[in-house]
């Protein structure tokens, strides 16, 4: 095929066919199929679109995973269920079983989880299942590396007791005193570990589960379950609307505890800090995530005196406006602003920087350089 009739081919696909295109350009069968696919959900006023049953839809769900490589079927399912409100067949355990499961349709499950039948309730948790164990395929190691390096890091003193003494690395640095006569090395220079009380961190994970944090609930989930696991980590997690949930006792199966989500509903975030807050036994030892849009529901100045105080208690205080591929959503620029002044900055953050931030909260690093150096 000549590069003029790819180009011919791939305009009377994105055009659509019928009188519109006006390029004369036949299909083979299989990119007929393909356009029909894509017809059906993007010309779906004029066509009829996937039609009301379950088999219709499983059937196109087969179409475009035949046809399309598996970042374009996700895009086209998150459209189907935007513009088709394919909302109450996601309830049939056949158009389940035949979706691409992905983050947003997790979050899509998480949201309708009150109103799932019995029938679908089982293939929802196999779908939630296959994705979670991905993401903790992809993200546990990462994590345990960068925190547990953080910790290690953060531990090292310079007059360690003997037990506590960092044999490699003390060597390293006193090589320059080899004493050729004595066949040793003088530690004129010591690196330890502290004692293990003093390299364990608390971490709080506060996760606003309003509607448009939802693919950051998601994740929030995975993380706190990973953390959960280190010897040297205390993880909480807490999620809030205008209720605050604490799921700490979750955290070994991010299953259920994404089904104890209720994503949606307004937003105390200045409820949710205060609840925190009372978890907090050691603030030099406390990293806090506030994980939310800034949207306050609450009381606002109540909100800002809180996240003073923990500041000059010495807590380590993160916020973040998301936790997702996607980026920072639309959020309350001013009162983010505001935590800035507090030397608090507000940014999104990728669930593959994640595990980089965690360890820059830990060694407590200025989160400012953090975010500079990642732009």
């Amino acid at each position: 095929m000549s590069l003029d009739d790819e180009a011919a081919r791939r305009w009377r696909l994105i055009l659509g066919g019928d009188s519109a295109d006006g390029i004369g350009c036949s299909l083979n069968l299989s990119d007929g199929r393909m356009d029909r696919a894509l017809q059906a959900l993007y010309d779906s006023d004029r066509k009829g679109g996937l039609g009301s049953s379950a088999p219709n839809v499983s059937r196109w769900l087969g179409d475009i995973r035949e046809y399309f490589p598996t970042s374009v079927v996700q895009v086209l399912q998150r459209d189907a269920i935007e513009r088709l409100d394919m909302t109450r067949l996601l309830m049939e355990p056949e158009v389940l079983e035949s979706l691409k499961p992905d983050v947003h349709l997790i979050a899509d499950l998480i949201a309708m989880s009150g109103m799932i039948p019995a029938k679908t309730r089982e293939t929802a948790r196999q779908v939630v299942r296959k994705v979670v164990n991905e993401l903790l395929a992809k993200l546990s190691e990462p994590t345990r590396q960068s925190v547990q390096g953080a910790l290690n890091r953060a531990a090292r003193n310079r007059r360690p007791r003997h037990n506590d003494i960092d044999w490699p690395r003390t060597i390293r640095a006193n090589l320059k005193n080899y004493q050729p006569d004595y066949q040793t090395v003088i530690p004129e220079v010591r690196f330890g570990y502290g004692r293990r009380r003093q390299s364990m961190r608390h971490i709080i994970l506060c996760i606003d589960q309003s509607g448009s944090m939802a693919a950051s609930v998601v994740y929030s989930a995975i993380f706190g379950a990973v953390l959960a696991t280190l010897p040297s980590v205390i993880t909480s997690l807490v999620v809030f609307d205008t209720a605050v949930i604490d799921l700490t006792e979750e955290l070994e199966d991010p299953i259920d505890l994404l089904f104890s989500v209720r994503l949606g509903g307004g937003t105390d975030i200045n409820g949710a800090v205060g609840y925190c807050q009372q978890l907090v036994r050691s603030p030099q030892d406390t990293v806090f995530v506030l994980i939310s849009d800034l949207y306050e529901g609450g009381v606002e100045t109540e909100f800002m005196r809180r996240a003073t105080n923990m500041v000059a208690s010495g807590m380590q205080f993160v916020t973040l406006l998301a936790l997702s591929d996607e980026g920072a959503p639309a959020y309350n620029a001013d009162l983010a602003g505001r935590l800035a002044t507090l030397g608090v900055p507000a940014f999104a953050c990728t669930p593959d920087k994640f595990p980089a931030l965690m360890a820059a909260a830990i060694e407590r690093r200025d989160l400012r350089e953090f975010v500079e150096m990642r732009k």
